[in-house]
């Protein structure tokens, strides 16, 4: 029995060190990511209990993963084993002004994107639950992953749990119109939805005056009970800012901005949904906001897909605090 379950893919993350290319690496630096699975952690982290249901190959790659998720706290009995199969690789190249930062995938019929032979009970898995999260990213992997996150949206919406999707576009996976077709019938049963101003355009093609405008169209339009949008500002490739607001109950609320000198953005949107249901679920959706929001500033200020921040951390940034050194 979890409060917060989440299905997707857990990947092993390969980095070329020093901000180096991939063509000119001799060596990279390996650790495990994947949008879900990284919620998972997140919620565990602050203090919630977490379930993530997976496939992973039944080698070492596959006990890596399910390693580090444990390692968090988070409950793996629902994932299941594949013999034979292969686990899902993504590289990132790391930039600096002007060359950007950027993701190579290598993660087609892996076992997660196959799911051979794999079943899912989920009235089971959701029995004592409080909310289900999967993304974007897990229904644009192929049909057999799609039907289950319609499968297990269902099932999480019969069994009385708030259901969190994030949008999460991602072009190297399929085209807008593809992603909309598949995902705008899903809709219906999503509770909550993250998002970014641009992916709601690009995936359902609303648009507005500013991101208040935009979450409240998506809210008129689907019947959310929330619509979360983080706000990225792109100064530098090393230097954002980072805030996120919420519609709920036909209001808006609001957050400071961070000022952000990044280490690692890579999963600070994964880190934003696992404070907001954390906050979501001890609170409301303003204390969602702040501890999504805060959560998320803190992991893209050190390395990893995992966020190692703790919610003392958290609660120090929303009383104020600063960047001098901690002694």
């Amino acid at each position: 029995m979890s409060d917060v379950v989440t299905f997707g893919e857990g990947m092993i993350r390969l980095a070329p060190p020093s901000n180096r290319r991939l063509e000119q690496t001799t060596t990279l630096e390996m650790t495990v990511g994947g949008a879900e699975l990284n919620v998972a952690s997140g919620v565990s982290r602050l203090g919630l209990t977490s379930s993530w249901v997976s496939s992973l190959p039944a080698n070492p790659l596959g006990r890596r993963v399910r390693n580090r998720a444990r390692e968090f706290g988070v409950d793996t009995s629902h994932v299941v084993w594949d013999e034979g199969g292969r686990m899902g690789i993504f590289f990132v190249e790391y930039g600096s002004s002007p060359r950007a930062s950027s993701v190579l995938y290598d993660r087609a019929a892996s076992s997660f994107c196959e799911l051979r032979g794999a079943t899912f009970d989920w009235p089971a898995i959701f029995a004592g639950a409080r909310a289900y999260h999967t993304t974007g990213i897990t229904t644009a992997l192929g049909e057999p992953t799609a039907e289950q996150v319609a499968a297990s949206l269902a099932a999480a919406r019969g069994a009385g749990l708030v259901t969190s999707y994030d949008l999460n576009y991602r072009k190297k996976l399929w085209s807008p119109d593809k992603s909309r077709a598949i995902q705008e019938p899903l809709m219906a049963l999503v509770d909550v939805l993250i998002t970014t101003e641009e992916d709601a355009e690009v995936v359902f093609g609303i648009s507005g005056t500013d991101y208040r405008e935009v979450a409240r169209k998506l809210a008129d339009r689907f019947g959310f009970k929330v619509v979360t949008i983080t706000i990225r500002g792109d100064l530098s490739v090393l230097h954002n800012t980072w805030t996120a607001i919420a519609y709920a109950d036909g209001a808006i609320v609001d957050d400071r901005v961070y000022d952000l000198e990044l280490v690692d953005r890579v999963g600070g949107g994964d880190a934003y949904a696992a404070g907001f249901l954390y906050g979501l679920l001890t609170g409301d959706v303003s204390r969602g906001v702040r501890y999504g929001n805060a959560f998320s500033a803190l992991k893209q200020a050190s390395w990893d897909d995992f966020n190692f921040t703790t919610l003392a951390e958290v609660e120090a940034q929303l009383g104020g605090a600063g960047s001098r050194i901690v002694r």
